[in-house]
């Protein structure tokens, strides 16, 4: 079985997009490109991912990949990427989506069949990933802190998950950011 994991940013205080549903905050806190740097290594890891409606409509949106979607291989290839939804999105011209929605255990197994031994990322949002951890199918936390506060917006996870649960693994300073990684125990 792949490992499951939530590899975000998120501000000092636990937020992943501000009040307006944005990430600007996050390119402004990355000014160097530094704290963004363990992306691309993480990311050869990743055999399969999934992300929220939110997310996936915000990803279309500033990066404008309806309209340059050769953008979406450059970044993500080919690797296969769920879409957690309730409504009719548009799909990325060449890119290997497939929308679900409901449970998301039996998509879990989809994604780990397709992914074989490489990692599954859940991208986001926290309420996505807090279904996947309620269901115990979360293995790990990497959060890459950025030096900002946000006073409002949505949360890292929206979830209680306790000490019990959480086992601090790495900690490490890249640039400005503190990644933290955390081994998630069932639930």
């Amino acid at each position: 079985m792949p490992k499951t994991t939530y590899f975000t940013a998120t501000s000092i205080d636990g937020r992943i997009a501000d009040e307006a549903g944005s990430l600007d905050w996050l390119f402004t806190a990355d000014r160097g490109g530094e704290g963004s740097s363990r992306f691309p290594a993480f990311y050869g890891t990743v055999g399969a991912f999934a992300l929220g409606a939110t997310t996936y409509e915000w990803v279309l949106e500033h990066e404008q990949l309806l309209r340059q979607p050769e953008k979406w291989r450059e970044w993500y290839g080919s690797t296969p990427c769920w879409v957690f939804t309730h409504r009719e999105l548009p799909a990325v011209p060449g890119a290997d989506i497939t929308f679900v929605r409901g449970d998301v255990r039996p998509v879990h197994d989809a994604m780990a069949a397709a992914a074989g031994d490489r990692t599954i990322w859940l991208m986001g949002g926290g309420e996505l990933v807090g279904r996947f951890a309620d269901e115990g199918l979360l293995d790990e936390l990497v959060l890459g802190v950025a030096p900002v506060l946000l006073t409002g917006g949505a949360p890292l996870l929206p979830r209680r998950l306790g000490s019990d649960r959480l086992t601090l693994t790495s900690a490490e300073q890249v640039g400005g950011f503190a990644y933290l990684t955390y081994a998630v125990g069932p639930a």
